[in-house]
């Protein structure tokens, strides 16, 4: 198939140029610079949505061991009720222009919130810019899910420059970016010997339903089903372990005549907690017995932190193929300019 004739906005680069972004954003970053004092914060909230949130996921997933407050993710028009002087409220919109951000952005302002941003411009911009606040700009020109660098890279280095993230994720960025491009050879092939690939011709007929442990890789559950959902335009849904086991796997018992429908997919790591790996032997026998289609996905990776960012990889392209196999473009998202549009007439 010629991808470009499908990929007409070429989502293909946009994917293969992640390591690439990573790099610049790590440079941008070794320039960015405070110009206000930040004192006594007794934890974060990061308040963006979409792929302008999933920045702020990953970094409380992998800084979890070197983080000593409290670190929450806010997709909503407020702030929890809690946040307060002492709170530091990172504003997260690619465009700048995303309207529960910048409700947000309102709301650590009546709480006197101490407060910084990370955008390519727009509004937020230019309201930080008028507070004298901090804002970490980054490049423009891509589609807010595939700017990932430029969420994850800004906010990890906001908070170690600020000693909330006692430990930089530098060590294993270099090794993920050692590493990725050999898997990107494979990754990048409309072929059988692509795993992503290969996998994307299983699922991209049926309904996908991720399942993760929630201590490992939920958020890259998270980040895979919000790609599917854009990219490949099919809905998808996630649960994680060990909570589907005390509700969700019950589920699997009536409405059998539509079992054909979906697909499950374990995203599974050697940091698994041993129970939660019985869970999913177990559980994926209970499925067997009613047939249903499941596909297990492991990476490679030196640590868990390379594995995580190789796996959320591994998620992009198979996104990306399920697309592709769709001959559906994988870059505009209608559905939601036309609820943005909407919006903005009320």
């Amino acid at each position: 198939m010629k991808l470009k004739k499908v990929d007409s906005n070429n989502m293909f680069d946009s994917i293969i140029n992640f390591p690439k972004n990573i790099d610049e954003a790590l440079k941008i970053a070794k320039k960015f610079k405070f110009k206000n004092k930040y004192d006594k914060i007794e934890n974060v909230v990061i308040a963006g949505m979409g792929g302008s949130a999933i920045g702020g996921d990953i970094v409380s997933a992998l800084g979890e061991e070197n983080i000593d407050i409290p670190l929450t993710i806010s997709r909503n028009y407020t702030l929890p009720n809690w946040v307060s002087k002492n709170s530091l409220v990172i504003c997260s919109s690619f465009s700048g222009n995303t309207e529960e951000t910048l409700s947000c952005l309102e709301d650590a302002l009546k709480k006197k919130s101490q407060i910084c941003g990370v955008t390519t411009g727009g509004i937020l911009k230019s309201k930080l810019n008028k507070l004298k606040k901090d804002v970490f700009i980054t490049p423009s020109g891509l589609q807010p899910r595939a700017a990932l660098a430029y969420s994850l890279i800004p906010i990890s280095k906001i908070l170690e420059k600020l000693n909330v993230l006692k430990v930089g994720f530098d060590i294993w960025l270099d090794e993920f970016l050692k590493n990725i491009n050999n898997y990107q050879k494979v990754y990048s092939l409309e072929s059988q010997k692509n795993p992503t690939y290969v996998l994307a011709k299983n699922i991209y007929k049926k309904i996908p339903i991720i399942y993760a442990e929630n201590s490992t890789l939920s958020v890259v559950a998270t980040r895979m089903k919000g790609q599917i959902s854009e990219n490949s335009k099919m809905l998808v849904y996630q649960s994680n372990l060990p909570e589907l086991n005390h509700n969700e796997i019950v589920g699997w018992e009536n409405n059998l005549s539509v079992i054909d429908n979906f697909a499950v997919i374990w995203l599974k790591d050697e940091n698994d907690h041993e129970r939660n790996k019985h869970r999913q032997n177990i559980t994926e026998n209970i499925l067997n017995e009613i047939k249903i289609k499941q596909f297990s996905v492991r990476v490679e990776g030196n640590s868990f932190q390379e594995r995580f960012l190789h796996m959320l990889h591994f998620g992009d392209w198979l996104s990306y193929w399920c697309a592709i196999l769709h001959k559906t473009d994988p870059s505009p998202v209608n559905k939601i300019d036309r609820l943005k549009n909407s919006l903005q007439s009320l």
